[in-house]
């Protein structure tokens, strides 16, 4: 594991001193692929990514680099701050996005799936150990075949993650802390499975900002490409709170047909200021809507799902305007079972 640095690159000079807000929590944001127009479900152009740099500096957020990630949430509550990723190791990155992390010293987590690894279109070996080997770059863990592993028996899906870290410690040395749920798709069975198999943290694909209420191996990320790494929507991301809960039930995000649509209710920290003019939408029947909730007792939210979940991922999203035009964020995602 990298030695923690102190943090000292371009963007640190405009962090900010106006403190609105106890808890700023952790904003984690996460690419694929760069200037691949004929992939814009995971794409971004690089003039835009150049322009979303710049307003992370103006708005002056702190990058965390990896090393420094549970005392950046636990700790250091009072700063603005961004945790960097990007998933697969695709040539793109590596080509036009890695040449500007690296002159502006920005600390990310690149996450690789061990298969693709030097086949058409993807990093090889040596260009993850060049990056391996750079103080401000973490090699997280993104599986072996990047397949729908939730919908594996258990067995299938430690023989996968097991064969990636065989692979990750004869290739560098160490396999990570930091795991990336292929597609962002994992179930409870899923998640013990990585707890189990040494990682410390994983990420999945739902939208929220991580604080230190948030579960180490549910943690989410808002994906960016181009449809919503758009300018002004990434400006609204970078104004977004941690949105405190107890739990969420149902805790398995791994949606049976027999429970499809789910009871949803959200059990939230005391103390939330006007926490009765949250408003959620949810994908129901593949359409987003404003969904119909109720507020119970000990702060509870009870979100009345009225249709099934289509496809193949559910998705809720509750946000709660906060001064000075913050909001803060949670996100949902159910993995949707065929069965």
């Amino acid at each position: 594991m990298i030695l923690i640095i102190a943090f000292s690159n371009d963007f640190s000079k405009a962090i900010a001193t106006n403190k609105d807000f106890d808890d700023y929590g952790l904003i984690s944001i996460m690419y694929h692929r760069f200037n691949e127009t004929k992939y814009p479900s995971t794409n971004i152009q690089l003039d835009v990514f150049k322009e979303q740099l710049n307003i992370i500096e103006e708005e002056g957020i702190k990058f965390i680099h990896p090393d420094n990630f549970e005392k950046s949430i636990k700790e250091e509550k009072s700063e603005r701050k961004i945790l960097f990723t990007v998933d697969d190791g695709l040539l793109s990155f590596y080509e036009n996005a890695w040449p500007i992390l690296k002159e502006k010293r920005i600390p990310f987590i690149l996450f690789v799936n061990t298969r693709e690894v030097g086949s058409y279109n993807y990093m090889n070996w040596d260009q993850i150990r060049e990056l391996h080997e750079n103080e401000n770059v973490e090699i997280g863990n993104h599986s072996h075949s990047h397949e729908y592993l939730v919908d594996e028996a258990s067995d299938v899906i430690i023989k996968d993650i097991k064969k990636s870290i065989k692979i990750f410690k004869e290739n560098l040395g160490e396999n990570s802390n930091f795991f990336s749920y292929p597609f962002g798709e994992y179930s409870s069975e899923f998640k013990k499975i990585i707890q189990e198999l040494g990682f410390k943290y994983a990420f999945g694909q739902h939208s929220g900002v991580i604080d230190e209420t948030k579960d180490l191996w549910e943690l989410p990320r808002f994906p960016i490409n181009e449809k919503y790494g758009e300018i002004k929507r990434f400006k609204t991301l970078m104004k977004t709170l941690p949105f405190k809960y107890k739990r969420i039930l149902p805790e398995d995000k791994y949606l049976l047909q027999s429970k499809n649509p789910p009871k949803v209710k959200i059990e939230f920290y005391e103390n939330i200021n006007n926490l009765k003019q949250t408003t959620c939408f949810s994908n129901e029947e593949n359409k987003w809507r404003n969904s119909k909730i109720n507020f119970k007792e000990n702060n509870t939210l009870e979100i009345d799902i009225v249709a099934k979940f289509g496809g193949e991922r559910g998705r809720i999203n509750c946000s709660l305007k906060e001064k000075n035009n913050f909001w803060r964020w949670l996100g949902i995602q159910f993995v949707i079972s065929d069965k």
